[in-house]
């Protein structure tokens, strides 16, 4: 709950700063001048319930979405020895890391891929597909559960989730900014909204959503080069690095559903600009940065 509250102070304190700035600089007063009267308070406060909501919510039921996306299935009675050892090992790790056992899942899917989701760290979800079984040897898959742990430890769920509200925020924000200048100063509408506010507004919104997107993925490539740490330090680095070398070998393209492939430990692939849309850092980085670690 810490790090909730102390990423909503910022938030606030952000929103707050940037309104008081405006107005220093003379911007209500600028668009009074051209007819505007826009309550910049109201839509601030408007962007972050609308910006912060979308977010949290996804968030509450990520578990849920989560199973129901990709078909996991929950162990709660271990059939099999590989089942009472993926529910052992997270068990050990999670005593490890400090936090709740989360539930552990399986999916059925073919390739090399685990993820964890969930609203806090004493009630989450780690899910490792079929092919990651079938491929990986057990020191390998120990190293996946690791990492995966490491995120929950870590927060990254939440934190993802409050980065995209920051950044949701600024863009509803910014682009009903947009929009009222074009209405206003351009079209010359002086009463309501016309057409051009909305056009201009969804425009608006739809470019600088992509232009964030990139300051979110840059975020998850970050928080991957920390769960692969914290993933050596519970599992051992040489199981880690064998774990990614072997994503590696058998890299297929990620059949998680969109709204999870952040989540997963493998991502795509991409060169160029592409790489900045990216939710994970190209493979050999990770190896790398793990084989320079102290």
């Amino acid at each position: 709950m810490k790090r909730v509250f102390l990423f909503l102070a910022t938030n606030i304190a952000i929103l707050v700063v940037l309104s008081i700035t405006l107005r220093l600089l003379g911007f209500e007063g600028y668009l009074d001048q051209q007819g505007v009267n826009l309550n910049l308070q109201s839509v601030l406060l408007f962007a972050a319930v609308f910006g912060f909501g979308g977010s949290f919510i996804s968030l509450a039921i990520s578990k849920w979405s989560a199973k129901r996306m990709t078909g996991a299935k929950v162990i709660t009675q271990p059939r099999s020895s590989t089942e009472m050892w993926l529910v052992e090992t997270v068990q050990r790790q999670a005593r490890q890391a400090g936090i709740g056992m989360p539930e552990v899942a399986i999916y059925n899917a073919p390739e090399v891929n685990a993820f964890a989701t969930g609203m806090n760290k004493n009630n989450a979800l780690v899910a490792v597909s079929a092919g990651l079984l079938n491929s990986m040897t057990q020191d390998e898959a120990e190293a996946v559960l690791a990492h995966e742990v490491s995120h929950i430890a870590n927060g990254d769920m939440v934190t993802l989730a409050l980065i995209q509200g920051v950044v949701n925020t600024f863009v509803i924000f910014l682009s009903r900014i947009i929009g009222h200048l074009v209405d206003r100063v351009i079209f010359k509408v002086e009463r309501g909204h016309g057409p051009a506010f909305w056009i201009t507004a969804i425009v608006a919104e739809i470019i600088l959503g992509i232009l964030a997107s990139a300051i979110v993925m840059w975020f998850s490539r970050q928080r991957e080069f920390r769960a692969d740490s914290g993933g050596a330090s519970l599992a051992g680095r040489e199981k880690m690095i064998a774990a990614l070398q072997r994503l590696k070998m058998q890299h297929h393209p990620s059949q998680l559903p969109d709204q999870m492939a952040a989540f997963g430990i493998s991502g795509g692939m991409g060169a160029g600009l592409k790489k900045l849309f990216m939710t994970h850092p190209p493979l050999d980085e990770r190896i790398k940065a793990l084989q320079q670690m102290v």
